[in-house]
């Protein structure tokens, strides 16, 4: 291969953490060279390559791509640079510089300078209304894709149909799945509605309808064969706590001591998804098991229930689903299915002892019935004792086989 490809290597921020990034739309025979790589791991989100964000990393990444392609290292320490603003005012000069930290984290390089205006004004509107790290990193990409596709066009001149044809192009050429579509809406829409000020005309941009995909979990016995297949009490309780309380991953790291309420018997799931709290029932068995958890652990936990031995911070989510993959590989489960499928395992298991679905809905805290209501569709033990037409012609022997 000549030489003459380029690769742009950049620094992106994802999951709170710094990589180094290469675009996955790349020839095949570099791509195969990449997919060699040591350490390397996808990111659906920004659909790159990502590599720790080291000197070593990137010197093994570059002695591999040399010789068959440039390799624009730019990225790394440019990325993202906002033009300096000159005189600014005394209390902008903060935000000024939040804005271009963010920025240069999520990565600008590529986009045309006519737009660079785009992600900073961005940045500082998703802080200003409060929005999630997780919505951030979402929108701040999709938008970021959206300016490197459209290269010298500018995006505030864009009309309706013009963004029609490109999500068309997006849906049709580039296949983009119906989830990540709608995310990609929600980013333009974010920035043309409450940025741009345009009246709301993407009620008139169609969404591609998304898949009704049910739950995945696991049954009872799966579930005792995960638990089993663990011999650290620290990861025991992490993978117990999940399952009894029904929490997301992320609401197990944020718990702390002073959220497990033995006097009421209850655990405070603080500042969950849409920054609600929340309680959930802690079962006497649970408690049980953290107090055998805490009396072993050295050193103790001071303010998270589950801290890192090597920050004595919140644990990783990443950490935690690794251990959930660990035990599901010794329990021989082979099932598709992560560490999110103990939540839906817990409402599921509920539903089938007979707990009312607007029970269920309060303890998930999901803010709509409609959104727990598909565990039905997985929970219908009824169902099973419905007898196929095809048992009864064969029990009357009008069928041979």
């Amino acid at each position: 291969m000549s030489t003459e490809h380029t690769i742009l290597v950049r620094k992106i921020t994802h999951r709170d953490k710094q990589w180094i990034a290469v675009d996955a739309a790349q020839p095949a025979d570099i791509s195969k060279i990449i997919k060699r790589l040591q350490n390397r791991q996808y990111s659906k989100t920004h659909r790159c390559w990502l590599f720790p964000f080291t000197k070593e990393a990137y010197d093994a990444l570059a002695s591999a791509l040399q010789p068959y392609a440039n390799v624009d290292r730019s990225g790394l320490k440019m990325d993202g640079v906002v033009e300096k603003q000159q005189q600014l005012p005394p209390d902008k000069k903060l935000t000024a510089n939040l804005v271009k930290t963010n920025v240069r984290e999520n990565g600008t390089a590529g986009i045309c300078s006519i737009n660079a205006h785009v992600l900073p004004s961005m940045q500082q509107a998703l802080t200003l209304k409060g929005y999630s790290p997780s919505t951030h990193r979402t929108y701040l990409g999709e938008m970021r894709c959206f300016l490197l596709a459209i290269k010298n066009n500018a995006a505030d001149d864009f009309t309706t149909d013009r963004i029609k044809n490109y999500l068309q192009y997006e849906l049709e050429v580039r296949k983009l799945s119906e989830n990540t579509l709608h995310s990609r809406i929600n980013s333009l829409k974010f920035y043309y509605e409450q940025i741009l000020g345009r009246e709301k005309f993407f009620w008139s941009i169609p969404r591609p309808k998304k898949p009704q995909l049910l739950p995945k979990l696991l049954n009872e016995e799966e579930i005792t064969r995960l638990f089993n297949a663990l011999s650290n009490k620290k990861h025991k309780a992490m993978l117990f706590t999940i399952y009894s309380a029904g929490l997301r991953v992320s609401e197990l790291c944020k718990l702390k001591l002073q959220h497990i309420d033995s006097g009421r018997m209850q655990i405070l799931v603080e500042k969950a998804k849409g920054k609600k709290d929340r309680y959930v029932n802690l079962s006497t068995v649970l408690l049980d098991i953290l107090r055998s958890y805490l009396q072993a652990c050295v050193p103790k936990p001071k303010k998270y229930l589950f801290e890192s031995e090597q920050t004595n911070d919140a644990f990783p989510t990443r950490t935690v689903q690794q251990i959930f993959t660990n035990a599901k590989t010794i329990a021989g489960i082979q099932k598709s299915v992560g560490v999110h499928s103990l939540r839906h395992s817990f409402a599921t298991h509920l539903l089938e002892k007979g707990t009312d679905i607007r029970y269920i809905k309060d303890l998930l805290g999901h803010f709509d019935i409609k959104t727990t209501e598909r565990y039905l569709h997985v929970a219908k033990k009824e169902l099973t004792s419905v007898k196929s037409p095809l048992d009864d012609l064969f029990k009357k022997g009008k069928i041979e086989w």
